[in-house]
């Protein structure tokens, strides 16, 4: 396994590429196993927790992997590799011909998985707005009626202001802080119970993550060297 990061610009390209579900670089989860450049050749190899992990969130990280490793200047070419994996030939062959979620699964796949992608763009949103307000409301500041231009700079802005370009949601200083994931103002009276229903999904989302690291540790024990090393 790669444990130190390849020259190039890969592993940095690759840390852009997020888990669908669990809203984590597919770095810091431990499911690069080898990322290599040679003269602009780059060989790229993932792991999943396990055997059965939903081929659509897996081809998802795949092509994701293959688009981002493309755009890295100097490379000349990208073989990205799923491993261990029910439907790993399906996915590799797939993204390798840039055929698309329903050509690497003809006459399975009911369509291509945006609609997916924008469902967990949605819940990465709100558990970003709930890890700011949690942090507000820690700090005294009330966040009901801030706009963005009030809060203080901070990593939970920032990753909140990510997560909101994604969705193509308002970022300019006057916006309300407070947003729904479709991006409508959530008014004064309905902002503690949507609130709950953010941190209900940041609590599934991190969760799900502490659950995936664990599997991934079984069945790849030597994957856990990131974790004693940070």
């Amino acid at each position: 396994m790669s444990t130190s990061p390849p020259d190039g610009g890969i592993w940095e390209a690759l840390a852009t590429v997020r888990d669908p579900e669990l809203d984590e670089p597919i770095t810091e989860l431990g499911f690069v196993s080898k990322a290599e450049v040679h003269e602009g050749h780059v060989s790229v190899r993932l792991r999943l927790p396990t055997y059965f992990c939903a081929p659509n969130f897996a081809y998802l990280m795949v092509a994701d992997a293959c688009d981002a490793a493309r755009a890295v200047p100097g490379v000349v070419s990208v073989d990205i590799q799923l491993e261990d994996h029910f439907a790993a030939h399906e996915i590799n062959a797939g993204v390798a011909k840039d055929a698309g979620f329903t050509g690497s699964f003809p006459g399975e796949a009911g369509g291509e998985p945006d609609e997916l992608r924008l469902t967990f763009r949605r819940k990465a949103y709100l558990a970003s707005l709930d890890r700011l307000v949690t942090r507000l409301t820690a700090e005294g500041v009330e966040p009901a009626r801030l706009r963005l231009g009030d809060v203080p700079e901070s990593q939970e802005l920032a990753r909140l202001l990510h997560r909101r370009a994604e969705l193509g949601l308002d970022c300019s200083p006057r916006s309300p802080l407070l947003l729904d994931q479709r991006g409508e103002p959530i008014p004064a009276e309905e902002a503690a119970l949507q609130l709950r229903f953010a941190r209900a999904v940041r609590v599934s989302i991190e969760g799900n993550a502490d659950f995936c690291r664990g599997l991934l540790h079984t069945r790849y024990p030597e994957s856990a060297w990131r974790d004693s090393s940070s």
